[in-house]
C-alpha cells in the first residue's frame, strides 16, 4: 500500500502531537503536592490584604495626599467637669480651670506626632498629667488617652437641698479631688472608600464631595475617683458660715462620704459621621457616637447607723458618648482649621453617681511638603 508524501508528512504530524501529549500528560498522583502556607504566611497574607485598604478611595471622593510628610503649629485647649450627685439628689460639679498648650507636630502619612507646651500652669502644674493621641485613618480611626487631675479644681455647681444654692459656693477652690483616666476607643469606618476622617482630623487627605459614614467601635477605660469628703465638709461649712440663713447646717448625704472609687468600662459603641464640602477647598465635619458601657467598679462608702454598704462592687450598663466636629481649609499644599472631640462617661448607681466630661479644642495652621514621586 502506497502513502503518498503529504498523507505520510500528515501521519508524522498526527503522532508527534499525540506523544507530546501524553508526556505532558502526568499523572496526578505523580505531581508534588503543593506546598501549604505555614500559619504566619496565612497571617501576613491577611494583613497585607487588610492594610492595603487603608489607603484605597473612590477619588472622585477623595483626593489622596501628594505629599509624604507635614509640619503644623498647633494650639491645645482642654477642660473637664466631674459631676457627683447623691441618691438624696444632692450634686456637686468640680472643674480645674482649663489648660492651655501650643506646640510643633510632625506627620507622616495618617500619623501626626508632636509636644505641646502648658503655658497656662508654668510656675505650677499641680500633678496635673495628660497624654491624648488620635490616629486617623480611612478604615479606621484609634483614640488613646491618659489623663490624671492635679488637686485644683473649683466648685462650679453645688446643690445640698438645704439653702446652699447651684452658686452659692461657685469658684471656691477645692484640693481634694483627684481623678484619673486611661482608655482606648477604636471605630471601624463603614464607607471608607467615599468618607475620609482624615480630610476632617488629620489633613492627610481632601473630601472633594460631601458623604457620611456608620461608625462601629469598642472602647475600654479605667477610671480612679479620690475625695477627701471631710476636706469637702469643712469648705462648705467654712463658705456657708458667713451667709445669712445658713447657719452651720450645710451637711453632705451620706451617698457622697466616700473616700476611693475604682471601676472598669467595657463598651460597644455605634453612631454616623459626615463630611459636608460647602465651598472649593473648605469642609465642615461632625460625627457623634454612643456606647453601651458594662462597667465594674470597687470602691468604699462610710458606714455608718443610717447607712451599711457592705459592698460596693457593681455591675452596671449606662450610655456614654463621643462627639467630634472641625472645620478645615486644605488646598493640599497648605492647611488650616479647629478640631474638637468631647468624652463623656456616666457611672450610676442607687447611693451614688457621677458624670466625668472632658475634651479639647484645637488650632493649627500646616504644610505638606517632599512631594510623592508618580510612577
Amino acid at each position: 500500500m502506497k502513502i503518498s508524501g503529504k498523507r505520510l508528512f500528515f501521519c508524522i504530524m498526527l503522532l508527534s502531537a499525540v506523544f507530546c501529549a501524553s508526556a505532558q500528560e502526568t499523572p496526578t498522583d505523580s505531581l508534588p503536592p503543593k506546598p501549604k502556607e505555614d500559619l504566619m504566611h496565612r497571617i501576613g497574607s491577611f494583613f497585607t490584604k487588610y492594610f492595603k485598604d487603608f489607603n484605597e478611595t473612590d477619588t472622585s471622593f477623595i483626593e489622596p495626599q501628594h505629599y509624604n510628610y507635614a509640619f503644623m503649629m498647633q494650639n491645645t485647649n482642654t477642660y473637664e467637669t466631674y459631676r457627683l450627685r447623691s441618691k438624696s439628689g444632692q450634686s456637686i460639679m468640680f472643674a480645674p480651670k482649663p489648660t492651655y498648650r501650643i506646640g510643633p507636630y510632625f506627620g507622616w502619612r495618617w500619623i501626626f506626632l508632636g509636644y505641646t507646651f502648658d503655658i497656662s500652669h508654668i510656675t505650677n502644674t499641680k500633678n496635673k498629667k495628660e497624654f491624648d493621641i488620635s490616629l486617623y485613618s480611612n478604615l479606621m480611626c484609634v483614640d488613646l488617652y491618659y489623663r490624671k487631675t492635679g488637686n485644683d479644681y473649683l466648685i462650679r455647681q453645688i446643690d445640698l437641698n438645704d439653702g446652699v444654692g447651684k452658686r452659692d459656693l461657685k469658684g471656691v477652690a477645692f484640693d481634694g479631688l483627684n481623678v484619673g483616666i486611661t482608655g482606648a476607643n477604636v471605630y471601624y469606618i463603614f464607607n471608607h472608600k467615599k468618607f475620609s476622617y482624615p480630610a476632617a482630623f488629620s489633613q492627610s487627605t481632601v473630601q472633594r464631595r460631601s458623604c457620611g459614614s456608620a461608625l462601629a467601635g469598642i472602647g475600654y477605660t479605667r477610671h480612679s475617683i479620690d475625695l477627701d469628703h471631710e476636706r469637702l465638709s469643712d469648705v462648705i461649712t467654712e463658705s456657708v458660715l458667713n451667709k445669712e440663713n445658713y447657719g452651720s447646717t450645710a451637711q453632705l448625704d451620706s451617698g457622697l462620704l466616700f473616700k476611693q472609687v475604682r471601676y472598669t468600662d467595657i463598651s460597644v459603641s455605634g453612631g454616623y459621621a459626615y463630611n459636608w464640602v460647602f465651598a472649593h477647598n473648605w469642609l465642615m465635619a461632625a460625627s457623634l457616637s454612643l456606647a453601651v458601657g458594662y462597667k465594674r467598679a470597687t470602691g468604699d462608702l462610710r458606714k455608718d447607723e443610717l447607712t451599711i454598704l457592705h459592698d460596693f462592687s457593681f455591675k452596671n450598663v449606662v450610655l456614654d458618648g463621643t462627639g467630634r466636629f472641625g472645620i478645615v481649609w486644605n488646598n493640599t499644599k497648605w492647611f488650616a482649621g479647629m478640631s474638637g472631640i468631647v468624652h463623656s462617661y456616666n457611672y450610676r448607681k442607687r447611693q451614688f453617681s457621677t458624670n466625668n466630661s472632658f475634651g479639647s479644642i484645637n488650632f493649627y495652621v500646616g504644610f505638606n511638603f517632599n512631594r510623592k514621586k508618580h510612577h
